[in-house]
């Protein structure tokens, strides 16, 4: 067995670990980074696409939210039970009255949009969680979430999240242990100095990126929400318990709305209550141009009144309403969120490009595009450098390298496996799977 230095070690377990993060999780990151990309490039185009829907050139006084809705209810043939209301506060906005749809999936909602001057009714469609996404972006996000396979797609973008800051983190480490002392021109150093730049540039993006990601994961997500609990940074939830306690928080509700069709009786509010619970909002501080109205799921429920509005400055700011006194009975203000709900809302909503607007955009496709840069760069790197035949020395494989750590360091290794394994469970089941491989590629040597 060829020995090497303790250093020249990690140098080796560094190496072989970003090459297979690189080779295997690579493509899952591109991926990720290129379907985001588009979901964060199409805003404008969705506008544009729908704007029939969305926007309407009607001059005058809007009509009251009860016969906006009316108009809904009569296209939906009163069938469908209302989930909320999106009124449409500033001139030229449409209203947007959803349902919930049983034919649907899961956070998805039917839309019908009326014009809230001339009750035209202007669109009728699927719209996604609670950002309210049209199907062009929900066709983006489930690509960008799922590879449109569902709860097993999911797994993907997990292990992309998963792994992004380790690769991130790791070549950093790489190039300090193996960077030369002085400057060498020639074509391979000139092709990884690139690598490096890009590394060094995107390194913020990709480890803020790798956490927002992780919140809305399938294993790691779950975790994320205890420790969330845990810390009390969880988003603060309005009480709409009108008797006994506060229902316990749902810790998605930033950026999921699922039905939750069961066990909620059937209810018909008067539809009047809508512009009521509105006013009473308004009266309140609820002064955003964005705002969703949701009514009780069941009776003894207050109706909530949430500000929508995530760009900058963070406007979502929530009141529960008495339906039957129009009295506000409890709220909570984005001020008083502690700071890690805060910075988690934030992240959450540069992640998505909405919070700086058009500048959060532009930001964001750069960011994307230059990590595929970076991914393919890394890819040509290894393919003009691979060998032209088995030729590994064992001394730099996972495991050789692993072994020749002092025992402190192997100690380190295993420990923080299994922390971030169990953290993790997609990342620990794929590192299993890095080490199988490189016992299997070490046997053949």
């Amino acid at each position: 067995m060829t020995t090497c230095t303790p250093r020249a070690a990690w140098g080796n377990l560094l190496r072989r670990l970003h090459f297979y993060i690189g080779l295997f999780v690579g493509p899952f990151i591109f991926i990720a980074a290129f379907s985001g990309t588009l979901y964060v490039a199409t805003p404008q185009l969705e506008n544009a696409l729908y704007h029939h829907a969305l926007f309407s050139e009607t001059q005058g006084t809007a009509r009251p939210l009860a016969e906006q809705i009316a108009v809904a209810e009569n296209v939906t043939g009163g069938e469908l039970r209302l989930q909320a209301v999106r009124p449409g506060l500033t001139a030229g906005d449409t209203t947007r009255v959803m349902y919930i749809d049983p034919a649907l999936k899961a956070s998805e909602n039917r839309a019908i949009f009326i014009d809230p001057v001339s009750l035209e009714v202007r669109g009728d469609m699927t719209v996604y969680g609670t950002s309210g996404i049209l199907p062009l972006r929900q066709k983006i996000d489930y690509l960008h979430q799922s590879l449109l396979l569902g709860d097993v797609g999911r797994l993907y973008s997990e292990l992309a999240a998963s792994w992004m800051w380790i690769a991130a983190l790791g070549g950093i480490a790489l190039w300090f242990y193996t960077r030369p002392k002085r400057r060498i021109n020639n074509r391979f150093q000139n092709r990884r100095r690139l690598h490096v730049s890009l590394g060094w540039t995107l390194l913020v993006g990709m480890l803020l990126f790798s956490a927002t990601g992780l919140t809305w994961s399938q294993w790691a997500g779950g975790n994320v929400d205890k420790l969330r609990a845990e810390m009390n940074w969880l988003t603060p939830q309005v009480n709409t318990q009108l008797q006994g306690p506060a229902e316990k928080a749902d810790p998605h509700a930033e950026h999921h709305g699922h039905h939750m069709t069961m066990s909620m009786p059937e209810m018909k509010p008067d539809l009047a209550l809508y512009d009521g619970v509105l006013q009473a909002a308004n009266a309140a501080g609820i002064d955003a141009t964005k705002l969703e109205i949701r009514p009780a799921k069941r009776e003894a429920m207050a109706w909530t009144v949430t500000e929508i509005d995530r760009s900058w400055p963070t406007q979502v700011d929530a009141v529960a309403v008495d339906p039957a006194t129009l009295t506000v009975v409890d709220r909570t203000r984005f001020v008083d969120y502690p700071l890690m709900a805060k910075l988690t809302r934030w992240g959450v909503d540069f992640h998505m490009g909405v919070l700086f607007g058009l500048p959060n955009q532009l930001l964001l496709i750069a960011f994307g595009l230059a990590l595929c840069v970076m991914i393919v760069w890394g890819y040509r790197m290894w393919w003009m450098r691979r060998p032209r035949q088995m030729a590994i020395d064992p001394a730099k494989t996972l495991c050789q390298s692993w072994l020749a750590l002092p025992v402190w360091g192997r100690a380190v290794c295993v420990a923080v496996s299994i922390l971030l394994g169990l953290s993790m469970p997609v990342m620990g089941c794929s590192l299993l799977l890095f080490v199988i491989a490189d016992v299997l590629v070490l046997k053949r040597v």
